[in-house]
């Protein structure tokens, strides 16, 4: 039963047409998701967040209960 499952969902994936991508397209992905890293990276690392994070985590050492 799940072999008749399998081999309809690879027959139909076979006549789709182009399933997945192409090597262009993965180097596009790649390229946008480094520069989303950049991006982020310069975010994380920037003297505001710094600050914000720092004064987060003294603001909880300093909590009493």
């Amino acid at each position: 039963m799940v072999m008749r499952w399998w081999a309809r969902v690879k027959c139909a994936a076979g006549q789709a047409g182009e399933a997945g991508m192409s090597t262009a397209e993965y180097a596009v992905g790649t390229l946008a998701a480094c520069a989303l890293a950049a991006v982020l990276y310069k975010v994380v690392t920037s003297e505001a967040v710094s600050a914000a994070l720092q004064g987060l985590i003294e603001k909880g050492l300093h909590a009493t209960f």
